[in-house]
């Protein structure tokens, strides 16, 4: 697999990483020992980007990763995040928090359970609109300079954010969904990127399975399965949307490929300044992902395939306040 560079200061990474929330929740049970097998699969296929937070689980993500990546560190580039708290009585109710003293003890947290010395790529999860980004990034600065974090980054952050907070300290990385169906980030979000040289990781670039064309109902989903609540997989989005996955199964049947690696295709075709970090609990999805990196597209297949994301109905979270502040 390639290797690129996320943003202006060295950070090097396989041209796909792994996102490894879906192992400790919101998609089912999960298998701790099938997902340490996938973890250590993917690394023996050359991914380098793992991808947890201190939400997962909450907390099981990263003591997850840590054990899967004990013996294996230097394989590794290793991003968390912090940013959204969740209430240790009712895990469901969540705030965000951007001062900088929480700043500082949830990296302490996260580099415990991670049984790391330093964390690769720290992002903030959410924006915190009651606490000026220049203080958050100058705390994440201030974890740079102590040696705990290497590389700074945010996650679904505005483009006037991301220009203050790059102000105050380099930004590496953005991290924000990015699909066939969810292009929003073309319109500003990726021009910032590309003119302050902030690399830009795609989470979600499968739609949240729906693109593979395994969801074709909620009745095929776990009843914890948080998909259940999205509105592009409700009622009549969801008949809706199914068109969309219907031209990706088309093409890739052309194609002689799965429908999975020909969304990852498209991601990325779409730049090598964007890196998707599909996410999987089981070593056979991990490995048909993996040979999306081989698909290449023409310029008319990717023009169809876009032309089929705009048809998407629903918005990507039931509430979307968290989203681009």
């Amino acid at each position: 697999m390639r290797t690129v560079t996320l943003g202006s200061q060295g950070l090097r990474v396989a041209q796909q990483g792994l996102g490894c929330m879906g192992m400790s929740e919101f998609y089912g049970a999960g298998d701790d020992a099938e997902s340490v097998a996938t973890i250590h699969r993917a690394l023996d296929l050359g991914v380098t980007l793992l991808d947890t937070a201190d939400m997962y689980g909450p907390h099981i993500n990263e003591e997850l990763v840590g054990r899967a990546i004990a013996d294996r560190r230097d394989q590794v580039v290793l991003a968390t995040k912090f940013g959204i708290v969740r209430d240790p009585a009712d895990p469901t109710v969540r705030g965000v928090s951007g001062r900088p003293e929480y700043v500082r003890a949830a990296c302490d947290g996260s580099l415990r359970r991670l049984g790391v010395d330093h964390v690769d790529l720290y992002y903030q999860h959410r924006v915190d609109p009651t606490v000026p980004i220049e203080e958050t990034v100058g705390a994440m600065a201030e974890l740079v300079a102590a040696g705990k974090v290497r590389y700074l980054g945010l996650s679904e952050a505005a483009p006037a954010t991301i220009r203050r907070a790059h102000a105050v300290a380099p930004i590496s990385a953005l991290q924000t969904e990015y699909s066939i169906w969810s292009r929003e980030p073309e319109a500003e979000i990726l021009p910032t990127l590309r003119e302050l040289g902030i690399g830009f990781v795609a989470y979600s670039p499968l739609g949240r399975g729906f693109l593979t064309g395994t969801v074709r109902s909620d009745a095929s989903l776990a009843a914890d399965d948080f998909r259940r609540g999205m509105p592009r997989m409700q009622g009549e989005n969801l008949d809706a949307n199914l068109a969309v996955v219907a031209e990706i199964e088309k093409l890739a049947t052309e194609k002689g490929v799965t429908p999975a690696q020909l969304a990852l295709a498209w991601v990325h075709h779409q730049g090598d300044d964007i890196v998707p970090i599909p996410g999987t609990k089981r070593r056979h999805y991990l490995e048909d992902n993996v040979a999306a990196a081989a698909v290449t597209l023409t310029a008319d297949e990717s023009a169809r395939l876009a032309a089929a994301g705009e048809a998407v109905t629903g918005a990507r979270y039931p509430d979307m306040s968290l989203v681009n502040r």
